[in-house]
């Protein structure tokens, strides 16, 4: 496995890789809703932050994780994470969610809040870990077929973010 992590915000090549990822790893078992043109409508949107995290080995550079969130005037929205399984368990999604978690704080924003599979244990559990609270179900909001936890995240607390 590629080791070297850079995380960086995502240029339109990454899109089509960004969209297949989210087919094969999140939206597993629904129809996909993560198009190519939808993550590239965010991409461009001057609210939407699209950030990729890459492995770099020798001679080549792989995606290994992504994670778009969507700025609000008070709360910040995050979309959809994944890493691939190659470089799952090695720290990258906390490093994605803390790199937005300081984007976020540098933009006044002070809460992040995301829907997560109600029947997802592991993805339960990552967001837990890092502070996410659980504040309500929402009944089949993936695609009139499975429930969603709605998770947040108070950022004004003096420990929410990690040390530089």
């Amino acid at each position: 496995m590629n080791s070297i992590i850079e995380i960086a915000l995502a240029r339109s090549a990454d899109v089509p890789i960004i969209a297949d990822m989210s087919r094969r790893l999140v939206e597993v078992g629904l129809p996909w809703t993560w198009t190519p043109e939808r993550v590239m409508r965010h991409l461009r949107h001057p609210e939407s932050m699209v950030i990729t995290a890459r492995s770099a080995g020798c001679d080549t550079s792989t995606l290994a994780g992504f994670a778009i969130m969507h700025f609000g005037d008070d709360i910040a929205h995050l979309n959809l994470l994944a890493v691939d399984y190659r470089h799952q368990r090695l720290g990258l999604g906390r490093q994605l969610i803390n790199w937005l978690e300081r984007t976020a704080v540098a933009a006044g924003t002070f809460t992040i809040c995301l829907e997560v599979r109600a029947r997802n244990p592991v993805a339960l559990l990552f967001y837990r870990r890092l502070g996410f609270l659980e504040t309500g179900r929402v009944p089949r909001y993936y695609s009139g077929r499975e429930d969603a936890l709605r998770l947040m995240r108070d950022l004004r607390h003096p420990l929410a973010l990690p040390p530089d």
